[in-house]
């Protein structure tokens, strides 16, 4: 038993030794992932404290609707603010500030369009880099389909402003435009002079083009076209009374003096401009000139939209 004791008083310290010089390492280990934390702690705060600093260079102030002196009742636009915590999570794998990975957050103008009085609109924002095709049908069924067809090929949606005679006529063609995703609007009844008529007169025309696209289609019109754009102030607080805004143009094919297709592409694409509403028919130089128009006005960078989408208050993306 004496002869085992030094052999085991030496396993003992020779434990302890071990222990002793383990400890060092482990605490070493600790120290450093801590260390490792807290700098990415900082390089959080460091890139964080970027994007919040930064972020007043990259905000737009949202504009409100206004009547315009020219252009009478235009729309609002919504500003934008950077989204600090977003653009930190699309930033922080990558390290550094990069301002292709900010993510902003919309915000909206004070003044909407509906808040106006009843004026005329003509054109969208002129900051925004969006058109629109109004096409008015109150005949046209053969050039009708065409165009239908290649604004399906380009994915391209329109606000068609629809006859109420002409939809009780085709009822079927009528669904094929709403089938197509189109936006309808209300393009009078059998297309009088809104400038000549009563009072009475212009209210029945709207009325009853209303109750027939509703029968029919199943739509409630926003928009209200005046045939050949004759109105008078009376025509434009009627159909506001209906729930209603009055809608113009800023770029007119003149289609119905039956121009050559590369007369009304001409026409059409020189006036191009943030905003433009187009106004078009369903005439044979139409359907002709439809598909160079989407592919030219593409490719000069603007979207193509509904009156809808023209006039509402969201960014261009």
């Amino acid at each position: 038993m004496k002869k085992m004791l030094p052999v085991v008083v030496f396993m003992f310290l020779l434990l302890v030794s071990y222990q002793t010089m383990k400890q060092p390492a482990t605490v070493t280990y600790i120290d450093s992932m801590k260390e490792h934390a807290e700098v990415a702690s900082v390089s959080k705060d460091i890139l964080y404290q970027e994007i919040e600093s930064k972020s007043s260079d990259y905000e737009v102030k949202a504009q409100n609707a206004k009547i315009d002196k020219v252009w009478k009742k235009m729309p609002g636009l919504n500003g934008r603010v950077v989204d600090i915590e977003a653009s930190y999570e699309q930033m922080k794998t990558l390290g550094k500030f990069d301002e292709k990975r900010l993510v902003f957050h919309e915000t909206k103008p004070a003044v909407h369009l509906h808040e106006l009085g009843a004026e005329p609109i003509y054109k969208g924002h002129p900051d925004k880099k969006m058109n629109a095709f109004l096409i008015n049908v109150a005949w046209g069924d053969v050039h009708l389909t065409n165009m239908l067809e290649t604004l399906q090929k380009h994915q391209v949606k329109a606000t068609f402003f629809l006859e109420g005679k002409w939809v009780k006529n085709s009822p079927q063609l009528a669904k094929k435009i709403v089938a197509g995703g189109h936006e309808i609007g209300n393009h009078s009844y059998n297309h009088p002079d809104m400038s000549t008529l009563t009072r009475e007169r212009a209210l029945e025309q709207i009325i009853k083009t209303n109750r027939q696209i509703e029968e029919t289609l199943g739509k409630k019109p926003e928009w209200f076209a005046p045939p050949s754009g004759s109105f008078k102030k009376e025509t434009v607080k009627i159909a506001a009374q209906e729930g209603m805004e009055t809608i113009l143009w800023s770029v007119d094919t003149i289609d119905w003096k039956k121009p050559s297709p590369h007369i009304l592409q001409k026409r059409v694409l020189g006036k191009i401009h943030h905003g433009a509403m187009i106004l078009m028919h369903p005439t044979e130089a139409t359907a002709e000139s439809l598909d160079t128009l989407i592919t030219q006005i593409k490719k000069r960078g603007y979207e193509l939209g509904t009156v809808s989408d023209l006039l509402s208050e969201k960014r261009h993306p």
